[in-house]
């Protein structure tokens, strides 16, 4: 099964939008999609799940277990100050060592307010996403000025399905 991540705890967010219309797509695919949101994850999970505390928190254990359970992770990610969200890296600073992520497959898509449609963001994350082990596709859709391409929930922009498309062909391949 593969799992989307949307990658902000924000409510009601762009991200949330393409997470959803990705798991579409795939299931137009016969491909079966989870979607998990940091929303998700338990409030104090900074002070609870990590550091001395790793292993400890059940709550954010069952989250990693339900994401560990896919063969391959979509995260979408949103730029936030010319990064992505810090409750991502947060969660990755959750993780036990070593990865349980090590060896599967990444895909990554950018989703920004903006014209760089998260470049820096998908950029650094590729980064941590290396060191933790994980095998990064290259095809990673940014979704720059997002909010005049979405209307009632649907991709109004070809192009930008077209970016979906290819990479998600490319993520069943494998």
């Amino acid at each position: 099964m593969i799992k989307i991540v949307i990658g902000t705890n924000r409510k009601n967010s762009n991200s949330g939008t393409i997470a959803r219309l990705y798991q579409q797509m795939l299931k137009e695919r016969r491909e079966d999609a989870e979607i998990m949101s940091m929303e998700e994850l338990p409030e104090d999970f900074a002070f609870s799940a990590l550091y001395e505390n790793t292993g400890k928190n059940e709550a954010f254990n069952a989250f990693l277990q339900r994401l560990n359970e896919g063969d391959k992770i979509v995260f979408v990610i949103p730029e936030y100050n010319n990064s992505f969200p810090g409750v991502l890296k947060t969660f990755f600073d959750g993780l036990p060592y070593p990865s349980p992520f090590a060896g599967k497959w990444a895909a990554l898509v950018g989703v920004s307010t903006g014209v760089q449609g998260a470049s820096l963001a998908l950029s650094h994350l590729t980064d941590i996403l290396n060191y933790l082990g994980m095998n990064v596709l290259a095809s990673k859709p940014r979704l720059a000025q997002i909010a005049s391409h979405l209307s009632e929930n649907t991709l109004q922009n070809p192009i930008y399905q077209r970016f979906l498309e290819v990479q998600m062909d490319e993520l069943i391949k494998l």
